[in-house]
Formats: structure tokens, C-alpha cells, sequence
């Protein structure tokens, strides 16, 4: 499996929430790097996890899609002797 990165752009865009959190939710600051080095944790230890439940919801659609297009190829399908 290749390791789960995040682009710098979506660090941006997590990073301040992360602070939000500690600051809303556990009354403490923490810096940038601080909740940079929590993500980087976080996703090295838990990332696979969400990432594994995220392939599992898609199989999941994908196999209810090909249910559905199969029901929709017998809907159609011409009688025989």
C-alpha cells in the first residue's frame, strides 16, 4: 500500500482545524507545527483505517450499481424458445 500524504494545500485547509478543536474543545493553543506533527501521526497510525472504510463504501456503490445494471439488462432482455 503507498503511504497516505496529504498535499500541502490540503495541510492548509486541516491544520486550522485541528487548532480550532484544541482551542474549542481542550481550552489549550497549540502552534502550527504542534498540529502538523499530530496530523503526520495521526495518519501514519489511523490514516489506514479511514482509508481501507473509504474502499470499502466504494465497493459497496460500486457492487449496488452493478446490481442495478444487471436488473436493468433483464428488464430489457428479449424472451427465447
Amino acid at each position: 500500500m503507498s503511504k497516505i500524504e496529504f498535499s500541502t494545500r490540503q495541510k492548509e485547509s486541516i491544520i486550522p482545524k485541528i487548532q480550532q478543536y484544541f482551542e474549542q474543545e481542550m481550552d489549550q493553543d497549540i502552534g502550527q507545527f504542534d498540529a502538523e506533527f499530530l496530523l503526520d501521526f495521526f495518519t501514519e497510525q489511523i490514516g489506514a483505517y479511514y482509508y481501507n472504510q473509504g474502499l470499502q463504501d466504494a465497493q459497496a456503490v460500486i457492487q449496488n450499481s452493478l446490481g442495478n445494471i444487471s436488473e436493468a439488462i433483464e428488464e430489457i432482455e428479449k424472451p427465447t424458445d
